[in-house]
């Protein structure tokens, strides 16, 4: 009886380790699946990075040339990239957030406030990929000497 026992402890045993085991796998199964959403993300983002100043190109060109062509051209390149995440953020009028925007310049104006956009700033799902490049208000120093 007490090998039974014995064998039947050693079994619970080898079947709880098994459990174990199988669950340590699932979890690296889940954590490599995870990882390698992420890793696509970043690379991802990368490579939209480097397609912003082209948008940047193609606004600033449709100022100056009235061209249906262009403008659809760029309204359809401006919803492939908001379908992959990539979303605008406005700041202008907002309070300066160095968290978000980059002060290229100081103006006079009114004191924290973003007076003029420079570039537009992007997020990607959710995090500044870039910045936005702004000039910001400053009140102007008056000699009263």
């Amino acid at each position: 009886m007490c090998e039974d026992q014995g064998r039947q402890a050693k079994l619970l045993e080898m079947e709880g380790n098994w459990k174990r085991a199988l669950a340590d796998y699932q979890n690296l199964q889940k954590r490599t699946a995870e990882e390698r959403l992420t890793i696509a993300s970043f690379a991802n983002a990368a490579l939209l990075t480097r397609l912003l100043p082209v948008l940047d190109n193609l606004e600033k060109v449709v100022l100056y040339v009235n061209d249906s062509g262009l403008k659809l051209t760029v309204k359809e390149f401006t919803r492939v990239l908001s379908e992959e995440g990539i979303e605008e953020f406005a700041v202008l009028g907002d309070d300066f957030d160095p968290a978000a925007m980059e002060a290229l310049e100081t103006v006079p104006g009114e004191e924290g406030k973003v007076v003029e956009v420079i570039n537009k700033g992007y997020r990607f799902k959710g995090k500044i990929l870039r910045p936005a490049g702004v000039k910001v208000g400053q009140k102007e120093v008056t000699n009263n000497e």
